[in-house]
């Protein structure tokens, strides 16, 4: 069996979880797959994943770190938190078939904080371990 990159089609998969997911899709100005050089806050960035292997004998598995991060503008940060609650809850609800033989084993929530950036900028970010095999096809 050729070796198939799962990174494209997890991308693939986190994207459209987030689009799909009313409360997050509507609440923000868009979702990005690296740091947009100019948008309107809210918006999201799902950054490039990490992946190590995580296979077994006979069995090709990946594990990935995820990070899901939001950015806004205010004086507190109520709105951010709402919409860190909905980007958690796509990822949590997203199918676990992302294509080409590969399912999600695991999904979880391994941190998430909202920090301050500057003054009235604010980011949210939510980290989860994502483990995956491949089935033969």
């Amino acid at each position: 069996m050729a070796e198939v990159s799962v990174h494209p089609l997890l991308q693939a998969a986190l994207q459209t979880a987030c689009r799909n997911h009313a409360p997050l899709a509507d609440g923000v100005t868009a979702i990005f797959d690296a740091p947009p050089v100019r948008s309107a806050p809210p918006y999201a960035v799902i950054a490039e994943s990490v992946l190590t292997d995580w296979g077994a004998k006979g069995l090709v598995g990946r594990e990935a770190r995820v990070a899901v991060s939001l950015h806004d503008i205010g004086e507190l940060p109520v709105r951010l938190r709402a919409l860190m609650s909905a980007a958690e809850d796509a990822l949590a609800e997203m199918p676990r078939a992302i294509g080409e033989g590969w399912m999600i084993v695991t999904l979880v929530l391994l941190r998430s904080r909202i920090v301050r950036e500057s003054e009235g900028r604010w980011i949210a970010t939510s980290e989860f371990r994502v483990r995956m095999l491949r089935s033969e096809l």
